[in-house]
Formats: structure tokens, C-alpha cells, sequence
């Protein structure tokens, strides 16, 4: 995790493709592990982004909106350092 704090145009923009994203090279992971990967910050559906649930846990945004995984196209991922899926459940147990 990295000490400066990410903006906007930092993210990476993954297609959702059968509920499916392509997270690593080589390793596509479900849309509904994003939805509990601290990487992940917005779901794009439709013409908008909405928050991702994971963030619910951050203490900064405090998210509830809850998401349609089924009709996600997109999904807007902090990772630039290549860790892939990585579980909030490791941060909150």
C-alpha cells in the first residue's frame, strides 16, 4: 500500500466481461470478489460509477449503497502495484 494517496486518474479501469475481470495478467478474478477487495473503488453500471460496498469499511467514506453485480460493465481498481485480489477480511478480522 502505498503512503501517498491515489487520485482519480490513478485507477485502472477493468471491463467486466461475463462477470468476469481481468485483475493480473493471466488471472481473471469474479466481479464479486471485487466487491470485497480493498483495491476496488467503484463499479461502473450503465453511464455511472458507484461505490464499491468494500468501502464501507474505510473509515474516509463510510460507503452502504448497495451494488447490482449482475449488470456491472466496469470496475475502477486501485491497484498499480500488481497484488491482484487482495481480501478486506484481512483488514477487519
Amino acid at each position: 500500500m502505498t503512503s501517498e494517496l491515489m487520485s482519480e486518474h490513478d485507477y485502472r479501469i477493468l471491463a467486466a466481461t461475463k462477470g468476469k475481470v481481468q485483475c493480473l495478467p493471466g488471472k481473471k478474478e469474479p466481479v464479486e470478489n471485487c466487491g470485497f477487495c480493498i483495491h476496488c473503488r467503484e463499479f461502473g453500471i450503465g453511464t455511472r460509477f458507484v461505490k464499491s460496498p468494500s468501502l464501507v469499511y474505510c473509515t474516509k467514506c463510510r460507503i452502504t449503497e448497495k451494488v447490482d453485480l449482475t449488470r456491472v460493465t466496469a470496475v475502477k481498481c486501485a491497484d498499480r502495484q500488481g497484488e491482484g485480489f487482495h481480501s478486506i477480511t484481512s483488514i477487519i478480522s
